[in-house]
């Protein structure tokens, strides 16, 4: 019965979250957020089926796709298209219902205002800056435009696929069939009835996939040359070991079995404990989640962001490359105070300027990535600016902090005044960092290695202690051959000078001549902020047989991954082609890179995304996954160096140590001694479940030393302090 009732077990539909394919229209709608964007077609009775455009890779599972609150103006026209009335809500939410017939409806309710119901029959939906927390909606039958602005992103995303779905994925009725269903119902004096719809059910997404089979078998229209050219990377087609980015002609609203997914992190479920995070971070709580390196710190973030309403969430990182990564910018260019080297009265009255004032005063949440190399000082200082400029006396003035990081890896960086030996101070130990942060999780669950004897030792290495056994297996890495397909370890420097003269040196050795490609940026003048933000530098040469590294993901499937490495086999069409290690070739067109700017601004860069991967430095690997890595550790000179390092490898296969000495892993006792009080607040702050009160004390007793020796002993076997 339209796949909303009846008695049958509804499945959460899950498989769904891949990537939609979309028919390009231009949009002529002025007042569209969209501006001349694209937009795709929903129809319930009509002739052609069309869906959502490119996957947004942050998205978010186990939400209730069924609902979306946003900001509303809906905007109602005449048949000459002369503008009528208008209704603005700051706050509303949407709901999808059904009534007694099965049609459905979208359902608003605004401040204090009436439900109003709108019919979805053959709506126009524009989504070109869906990412942005943007879509409009125009229903054709009630002469009026709906635009949604301030949305999650990932909840917006998955709102208009599940209206897509339940569209076109039940048993469509005919006009008259429903009509005289409605009419019946009229007649009969009972009171109209709406209901939810259900989740998504395995019955309708296979009825969609049937219609969108058909589509791209037969009914999609051949797209313009220039549609072609700017979704050339959209849609990868594999042959013969040849991964090539052609477009065909018409696209599938679903792949084939047996062609690569390319959700990327769409079809990657958060696990319990950073659901938790996700939680908290929702409800409005200030957050600090840290875990060791590979447990996904990174990517549930981009999670957490695209949870969020994009008005008053400012993403930003301590490096550029990690501020690239969640696509957000550095946290000295959101403060205004530049590096904070001036006193505090000074900063104040940089961040009191308009531009930045501004920025102070919109921002409702901001997150922070790799906390851990933000220095406490500058911390205590945009704490304090950030109470002054807001004009309110709480914490932060009042933002919710979204921290994440591990201070066990890489230190603050503090310029050295004077020859002189400067002092490291990390975030938590500065005065705000106690006041500021209301709760904090530990990410326990590895996700980058796979083998426990790995992870074992890189757990003992992250808290600076290693043993005879831990050694003599390093050690026997330096004789492990870990080359293959023609290409060589990548080298991780401690140094950036040592990693930047190996890749010349190398490069220099090839015969050929090189090949430069130079970047396109949107602001020439602001290329030396790109160059500091993302991998993808202004000016790259390259020749035949160059080592080099991929830095996007293009396809997870094909193996076509961020830190993927392979070798320049040939030149095609102004473009290197590269064989990378699983044998596949793919051309490397340019790729895009968007940049946002404090004030909410973009800069964007198109460039080849490769870059020489001979080697390079350690604090530029942080992030990364390696699939064959060779390292020295005789220059390493920080605390958390040696395991940054040691961590960016998959496995002790593909790792090989060429002077391992225990004297190069220590870590700082400072962080050590925080980490052991983090874990004792984890632990006092579990809760106590209802009736414990009444188990008798002899028990109790009885259980407490049992409950010590517990707790001590799963701190060795996930170590984050030293237990003396």
């Amino acid at each position: 019965r339209g796949g909303d009732q009846g008695k049958r077990k509804r499945e959460k539909f899950s498989s769904l979250r891949r990537p939609l394919s979309y028919k390009t229209k231009n949009c002529r709608d002025k007042n569209c957020p969209c501006e001349n964007g694209q937009y795709f077609i929903l129809r319930n009775l009509g002739s052609k089926v069309f869906s959502l455009s490119k996957p947004y890779s942050g998205v978010i599972m186990d939400l209730n796709d069924a609902v979306l609150t946003c900001a509303v103006n809906i905007l109602w026209t005449n048949a000459v298209g002369v503008t009528g009335k208008k209704l603005v809500y700051r706050t509303a939410t949407l709901r999808l219902i059904r009534n007694d017939v099965r049609e459905l409806f979208v359902e608003l309710t605004g401040e204090k205002a009436k439900p109003i119901k709108f019919k979805l029959k053959d709506v126009m939906v524009h989504k070109k800056f869906m990412s942005e927390g943007k879509a409009t909606i125009n229903f054709k039958i009630e002469n009026c435009a709906m635009y949604l602005s301030n949305a999650p992103p990932g909840t917006l995303m998955y709102f208009l696929r599940t209206i897509f779905i339940k569209l076109n994925g039940g048993e469509q009725k005919d006009e008259a069939t429903t009509q005289k269903q409605l009419r019946a119902h009229m007649l009969s004096g009972k009171p109209s009835n709406f209901e939810e719809v259900s989740p998504i059910t395995t019955t309708e997404m296979i009825m969609a996939r049937k219609k969108a089979g058909l589509l791209g078998r037969g009914t999609a229209t051949t797209p313009s040359p220039l549609a072609a050219k700017k979704r050339r990377f959209d849609d990868l087609k594999t042959c013969d070991g040849m991964v090539t980015s052609h477009a065909p002609a018409a696209k599938r609203l679903y792949q084939d079995k047996g062609t690569p997914s390319l959700g990327m992190e769409e079809n990657v479920k958060l696990c319990e404990e950073q659901l938790e995070v996700l939680r908290a971070c929702t409800s409005g709580k200030s957050v600090f989640f840290t875990g060791s390196a590979g447990t996904g710190k990174s990517f549930l973030l981009r999670k957490i962001i695209s949870a969020l309403p994009p008005d008053g969430t400012m993403a930003t990182a301590s490096t550029g490359v990690a501020a690239c990564l969640i696509g957000g910018t550095t946290l000295h260019a959101f403060a205004g105070i530049g590096g904070g080297d001036y006193g505090l009265a000074r900063c104040i009255e940089l961040a009191s300027r308009p531009a930045s004032a501004q920025i102070w005063r919109k921002c409702k949440r901001l997150v922070i990535d790799e906390i851990s190399m933000v220095d406490g000082q500058y911390f205590e200082k945009i704490e304090a600016v950030a109470r002054h400029v807001r004009k309110n006396d709480k914490p932060f003035g009042g933002i919710q902090l979204i921290l994440c990081g591990d201070f066990l890896q890489l230190p603050p960086v503090v310029k050295n005044e004077n020859n002189s030996n400067p002092t490291q101070r990390f975030c938590f130990q500065s005065n705000a960092w106690e006041k500021c942060i209301q709760c904090v999780f530990e990410l326990k669950e590895v996700h980058r290695q796979s083998d426990p004897e790995f992870v074992k030792i890189l757990n003992h290495i992250r808290i600076g202690h290693t043993n005879e056994e831990i050694t003599k297996r390093l050690r026997a890495t330096s004789k492990q051959k870990i080359e293959g397909g023609g290409i060589l370890a990548t080298q991780l420097c401690s140094h950036t000078n040592d990693a930047k003269s190996i890749n010349e040196s190398k490069l220099e050795s090839l015969d050929g001549e090189k090949v430069l490609f130079r970047s396109e940026d949107s602001d020439a003048n602001m290329a030396k902020q790109l160059d500091s933000q993302l991998q993808a530098t202004s000016q790259l040469y390259l020749k035949i047989n160059a080592q080099v590294m991929l830095l996007k993901n293009i396809n997870i499937s094909a193996g076509l991954v961020n830190g993927a490495r392979g070798v320049v086999v040939r030149f095609e069409k102004g473009v290197p082609v590269v064989r990378f290690k699983n044998n596949r070739e793919f051309v490397c067109n340019h790729e895009k890179w968007i940049i946002k700017t404090a004030t909410g601004g973009t800069i964007t860069r198109r460039q080849v995304p490769l870059k020489l991967a001979w080697a390079f430095s350690i604090h530029k690997s942080q992030g990364l996954t390696l699939d064959c890595v060779e390292m020295s550790l005789s220059k390493v000179f920080e605390a958390g160096q040696a395991y940054v390092a040691l961590s960016r490898a998959k496995s002790l296969d593909s790792l090989r140590i060429l002077d391992f000495d225990p004297k190069q892993v220590w870590a700082n006792a400072q962080v050590l001694q925080y980490y052991k009080l983090f874990r004792r607040r984890l632990h006092d702050s579990t809760m106590i479940p209802l009736g414990a009160k009444n188990i008798k004390r002899e028990k109790n007793n009885e259980t407490k030393s049992s409950a010590l020796s517990k707790l001590k002993k799963s701190l060795m076997d996930k170590p984050l302090v030293s237990i003396s």
